[in-house]
Parts: structure tokens; C-alpha cells; sequence
């Protein structure tokens, strides 16, 4: 039987140009979704017009969400090459991270914003968005990851352009839709 094995890039062994052909898809897959974000984040101009302030706390909620999707993905993708990865396993756990983690950042958000500017809408708009995002982002790499290595693709080369327009592209729509639903 003859097994299918992904080839993963390696920058020691592997030549530029087939370096450069592994990593332009799912670049240029990232572009197209990047396109997606700034659509998403155009739908909610009604609410950052109504509030500006809204706009301050979108690359913070993006970042943390990216953070911790992050760490997901260099373990998860690490642990894939090595062969130890159990997905089920990483889901469960994976999860229970992002809630707790989404949790803890939520309130600590939620605090700097009423320090901030005393404003209990934006605050319960920040934490709100900033758990949602956080509880997301674990499963959006381990999807991603997995997605790709059962393609048999490297994990290592697609999963961080793809995953984090994909969780950034959520987060947004999560901080949008929590702030027109808080403040409009």
C-alpha cells in the first residue's frame, strides 16, 4: 500500500523557488480573504459613525484572538509533524483553553475599557467580542490544520495566512454585530 505523505518545506533542504511555489497559495488565498475582512469591516460603519470610540478597541480584540490561535497553531502544527497529534484530543482541550482564556481577557478588557472611558456599553461590547473571539480562535486553526494535513499539504506553511484572516475576518464580524447590537 502506498502511503501519501505530506511534504513539509524545510528551508535547510528545500530549493527557493519550490519554496516560494508552497508558500504563494496560501498567500495569495490569504489576500483574497483579507479583501473579505475589509468588506466585513465595512458593513459596520454605521455603528463606528455613531461611536468612534468602537474603533479603538478592533486591532486589540484582533490581536488577542491571533494570540492565542498562535500558540494553538505552533503546537498543534509541531505535534502534526512529529506524528503525536490526536485531534480530538487538541479540540477538547483546545476548546476548554479558549474559554478559559477568553474569560480571563474578557474581564481584564472589560476593566482597561471602563478605566478608560466609563462607558459600561463599550465595556460589555469589548468583553463580549473579546470572548467570543478567544472561545473561536483555537477551533478555526485546528480546523485549518487539519483541513490541510489531511490535504497533505504542509500545515506549517498554510495555516497561518489562512487561519488568521479567517479568525481576524471573525472577530471583526463578532465585534461588529456585539457593538450594533450594544449600541445602536
Amino acid at each position: 500500500m502506498d502511503i501519501i505523505k505530506t511534504k513539509y518545506a524545510d528551508d535547510d533542504t528545500t530549493p527557493l523557488k519550490r519554496l516560494f511555489s508552497m508558500r504563494l497559495a496560501s498567500l495569495m488565498l490569504g489576500l483574497i480573504l483579507g479583501i473579505i475582512l475589509s468588506f466585513v469591516t465595512s458593513r459596520f460603519e454605521e455603528v463606528l459613525l455613531h461611536d468612534i470610540k468602537v474603533a479603538f478597541f478592533i486591532p486589540f480584540v484582533v490581536y488577542m484572538a491571533a494570540a492565542v490561535g498562535a500558540q494553538t497553531q505552533s503546537i498543534y502544527v509541531r505535534d502534526l509533524k512529529s506524528g503525536r497529534a490526536n485531534f480530538k484530543t487538541y479540540l477538547i482541550k483546545e476548546s476548554a483553553l479558549g474559554f478559559f482564556l477568553g474569560i480571563v481577557f474578557s474581564v481584564l478588557s472589560s476593566l482597561v475599557t471602563w478605566v478608560w472611558f466609563k462607558s459600561a456599553e463599550l465595556s460589555l461590547v469589548v468583553a463580549l467580542a473579546m470572548f467570543g473571539a478567544i472561545l473561536i480562535a483555537p477551533l478555526v486553526v485546528l480546523t485549518v490544520a487539519e483541513l490541510l494535513h489531511k490535504e497533505h499539504r504542509d500545515p506549517a506553511l498554510g495555516v497561518g495566512p489562512i487561519a488568521t484572516v479567517i479568525q481576524d475576518t471573525l472577530s471583526v464580524l463578532i465585534y461588529g454585530l456585539v457593538a450594533t447590537a450594544i449600541i445602536l
